[in-house]
């Protein structure tokens, strides 16, 4: 993974040193909050329901243990003894005092981590496929360019203060497991007719209030131009895009006011000034980055059958784990392990900061001492040897982060919602803990087979319910908590926006809705390999509309629903 070096280890040291004298002259008085406050956000520190929350990056959600140790020694010093995975392979701590920012930020430095443009009118951290490098469908590793996108990103003082918040996903394989679509710039690697690989980049894609796929702007190009196009896009954006109203400030709104014919006329007559100057990427600066992501000395192991007949009689949960927890990896003898952080019951991407030691001495012992984090807050141990999956199994297992349900029914996207959040309309967690327990049976959960469900409590939806299987959003009714239903998101290679059920119910009838649909999937599938999207792209909404309001529809439903409230 990369490391920084001594460039980039001085702008962190410095960062935090400018960012204390910052807290120093707000907490004196010097500062009022409307001045701090871009300072704070450019820093990851939000000031959110109960406390400052902090926001620190993982670029491409790459983790060494040493960096998860310090995040644990964070989370134990300067919260409350855990921290959050976001879909942003980031990690947020939620109990933040102002005081303690600026010392957080330099223990951070201490193992190359910062929080610089976690937050705020900037280019946010670059997310990646988290089995980056380590795929056995992966055409070429994508961290090195989302490494190029970070260097190139950081600090640039012409994209410091765009019209909103940017985000940039690459991947570099055919399955899309970084959600690249649903991105303000997504990066898609294949290969041309010639077998050259290059990139498919895709435009204007967001969730939020105004949800959309992103379009693409250019079919292909040449990754030694991918910087000089980001930036035209950029330049674009920077230019045009709105600032007199934050809810049309995003690049989604631009590029759908445009259209997507001319603003890419507009993007290419930029890029035609830049494209061979200081941004065209020089074989021998790619060759130096790259270096950073070589892979560690594997050893020269036989391929095991990591799911023989016999484990699902003499150890059938094992077998579970490897079906739903266990990937491919692109060398022999090796696997790639997921790390479930939602086992039933439990608060969907949080981590004791005991558990986040436990498993760096994992990584340690069994995976090059290297983790990732997934855009669905799980983690991932990506260099495991296929010998040693039993063991890994009970160690983790011992740690209660062994629940075979990655992709699974329970394996749910949660914001923190209403607990923390001052914008929420409803609380989250309450709502993905009740439907987890529905289906903590790990038997029904592979019956059920692949599906996500995801859960925002407001319209900025940060729990993408709109790119879930089964998506759920948290709606206010004069003053009471209800959720809206929406069926067949997907945030892969064919993603897709959910549509909407119906009327909102109330929190205790969520969980037996969801139940419903799901068994009405179960009897309706054609055959135990269809998915349920496919069945539901197959047999449209009706007939999982009647399973959550019955036959006489939602609005009889909804009015009995109030009366008896």
């Amino acid at each position: 993974m990369y490391r920084y070096d001594e460039f980039d280890q001085q702008l962190v040291n410095e960062r935090a040193e400018q960012f204390r004298r910052q807290v120093r002259r707000r907490m004196n008085g010097e500062l009022t909050e409307d001045q701090f406050k871009p300072l704070r956000l450019m820093n990851g520190l939000y000031l959110q329901l109960h406390a400052y929350m902090l926001r620190v990056n993982v670029p491409y959600g790459c983790l060494s243990a040493r960096q998860l140790r310090q995040l644990a020694h964070i989370a134990r010093k300067y919260d409350k003894g855990y921290g959050h995975f976001t879909t942003r392979q980031n990690i947020q701590y939620n109990w933040i005092r102002l005081e303690d920012a600026a010392d957080i930020l330099t223990d951070l430095a201490a193992v190359g981590m910062n929080a610089m443009q976690s937050s705020g009118n900037c280019v946010r951290n670059v997310t990646a496929d988290h089995y980056a490098g380590r795929a056995r469908d992966e055409l070429q590793d994508p961290r090195v360019w989302c490494e190029l996108l970070r260097q190139y990103s950081i600090l640039n003082p012409e994209f410091s203060y765009l019209p909103r918040k940017f985000k940039i996903a690459v991947t570099g394989a055919p399955k899309d497991r970084a959600a690249v679509a649903l991105h303000d710039i997504g990066l898609r690697m294949y290969l041309n007719e010639g077998g050259e690989p290059g990139f498919e980049v895709i435009v204007g894609g967001g969730q939020g209030r105004t949800p959309v796929i992103g379009k693409t702007i250019r079919e292909w190009i040449e990754p030694e131009h991918v910087i000089s196009y980001v930036e035209a896009i950029l330049r674009i954006y920077n230019l045009y895009g709105r600032r007199d109203n934050i809810y049309k400030a995003r690049i989604k709104i631009l590029v759908n006011a445009l259209g997507i014919d001319k603003y890419r006329e507009l993007v290419e007559a930029e890029w035609l000034q830049i494209r061979d100057g200081v941004l065209k990427i020089a074989p021998e600066e790619l060759a130096r980055i790259d270096a950073y992501f070589q892979p560690p000395a594997y050893e020269q192991l036989a391929d095991q059958d990591t799911e023989p007949s016999q484990l699902h009689d003499a150890d059938p949960a094992f077998a579970a784990w490897l079906q739903s927890n266990v990937a491919e990896h692109k060398v022999v003898g090796y696997a790639i392990v997921n790390v479930s952080l939602k086992s039933p019951g439990k608060i969907p991407g949080d981590l004791s900061a005991q558990k986040m030691d436990a498993l760096a001495d994992l990584a340690d012992q069994y995976s090059f001492g290297e983790l990732r984090v997934s855009h669905r807050q799980n983690l991932v141990l990506v260099d495991v040897k296929q010998s040693d999956l039993h063991a890994l199994w009970q160690a983790l297992g011992a740690l209660d982060l062994a629940t075979p349900n990655i992709g699974l029914a329970s394996d749910i996207i949660a914001c923190p919602g209403l607990d923390f959040c001052a914008l929420a309309n409803t609380r989250s967690i309450p709502v993905a803990q009740d439907i987890a327990l529905h289906f903590a049976n790990s038997t029904k959960l592979q019956h059920v087979g692949d599906l996500t469900i995801n859960i925002s409590g407001c319209m900025n939806a940060c729990g993408h319910h709109h790119v879930g299987n089964i998506g759920i959003l948290g709606v206010d009714k004069r003053g009471q908590e209800f959720f809206q239903l929406t069926l067949g998101g997907s945030s892969d290679e064919h993603a897709s926006l959910g549509d909407r059920v119906g009327p909102g119910l109330p929190q205790s009838e969520v969980p037996g809705a969801i139940e419903r649909i799901v068994d009405t999937y179960l009897e309706i599938r054609d055959g135990k390999d269809e998915c349920f999207l496919n069945t539901y792209r197959r047999c449209g909404m009706e007939v999982f509309r009647t399973a959550v309001y019955g036959p006489a529809g939602p609005a009889r439903r909804v009015t009995a629903t109030r009366q008896v409230a």
